[in-house]
């Protein structure tokens, strides 16, 4: 798929490139990215190139994983999200803020962007968010956007070879109002 370019009321989100590799490195310089996401860590110059050179653009190329650097308009890097697609209909969110850019609801509104994308345009009934257990960050981020908190699952990540608990959500298109590509018929209400 070629990628696509996503506007919401206050930010841009494109793929990224070359151009964008030094703000990709300077960011990613942040402990907390480091601490809280599956990128390497110490985070070198040659892993944001190869990030920017090959791992998003393969990514949009076999359609596995649909990258957007999120930019505000007049150019600045606010962070990264991508949309890995996990099984037929289901995506998973991930994304990082950089440090100066936090507390804004940039990456909500950018979270929101890109699921409503993959609800029209990739027929998603399901975008799913993960985050380990402590990431309070992350967690606001999804409750903010909307989504519902199911639970913890215990051992779900391995971040830099250690098995950590994570939180999982999900959101689903009548979430934004949007109609599902298949029928949803949730489980009964179990009364005491």
């Amino acid at each position: 798929m070629d990628p696509v370019t996503l506007t919401t009321e206050r930010l841009l989100l494109r793929t990224v490139g070359a151009q964008d590799a030094d703000a990709v490195y300077a960011a990613a310089q942040d402990p907390d990215i480091q601490r809280w996401t599956t990128i390497p860590s110490p985070y070198l110059r040659e892993h944001a190139e190869g990030f920017v050179g090959q791992l998003a653009p393969d990514g949009w190329a076999d359609a596995s994983m649909f990258t957007f650097g999120v930019f505000l308009p007049a150019g600045a890097l606010v962070g990264m999200l991508g949309l890995t697609m996990r099984l037929l209909g289901v995506a998973e969110v991930g994304f990082w803020t950089a440090k100066e850019h936090r507390g804004n609801g940039y990456i909500t509104e950018a979270t929101l962007g890109a699921s409503r994308w993959a609800f029209i345009r990739l027929s998603v009934d399901r975008v799913e968010w993960r985050a380990e257990v402590g990431n309070a960050g992350s967690r606001a981020v999804a409750e903010r956007a909307g989504f519902t908190i199911e639970g913890v699952l215990r051992s779900a990540i391995n971040n830099k070879g250690v098995r950590r608990d994570c939180w999982v959500g999900s959101l689903l298109p009548s979430d934004l109002g949007l109609p599902s590509t298949a029928p949803y018929l949730p489980a009964p209400s179990r009364t005491p």
